[in-house]
């Protein structure tokens, strides 16, 4: 496959599976120290407020992400109409973006709106094929 080939929604599945890592590096930035990497999830363990919530977005990120990419690839294979798939696939990393947002700012009952949302574009998409 060469990168030509990509449609839209392959390429929200890379900037998804991304998202992760920017939220590790939010929550480590200015406070992670090189000895903290020889127990990362002891470092992780001992934050709070914002650090906390971006780590916890992190972890939501990687939760979230097999079922991202498995409705994209099962809705490619039955030939889903590659607009409206396309669509689909940028509402929810903009969804996921704006998830992680909330969950940083401890907006929880957004968050948890917006995580909902995310998770019935998700189920959409699965069923986006012909």
């Amino acid at each position: 496959m060469n990168a030509s080939h990509l449609t839209l929604a392959y390429w929200c599945v890379l900037v998804a599976a991304l998202l992760p890592y920017l939220t590790a590096y939010i929550a480590k930035a200015g406070a992670f120290a090189r000895r903290d990497n020889d127990a990362p999830r002891d470092w992780a363990g001992r934050l709070e407020g914002w650090r906390a919530r971006a780590m916890a977005a992190h972890a939501n990120g990687f939760e979230s992400l097999p079922f991202f990419i498995g409705a994209v690839v099962i809705a490619h294979q039955y030939g889903a109409a590659q607009a409206r798939l396309d669509a689909l696939a940028v509402a929810y990393v903009l969804l996921r973006v704006v998830f992680v947002s909330l969950y940083i700012r401890g907006r929880s009952t957004m968050r948890s709106a917006v995580f909902a949302l995310a998770l019935l574009v998700n189920i959409a998409i699965l069923f986006v094929g012909r």
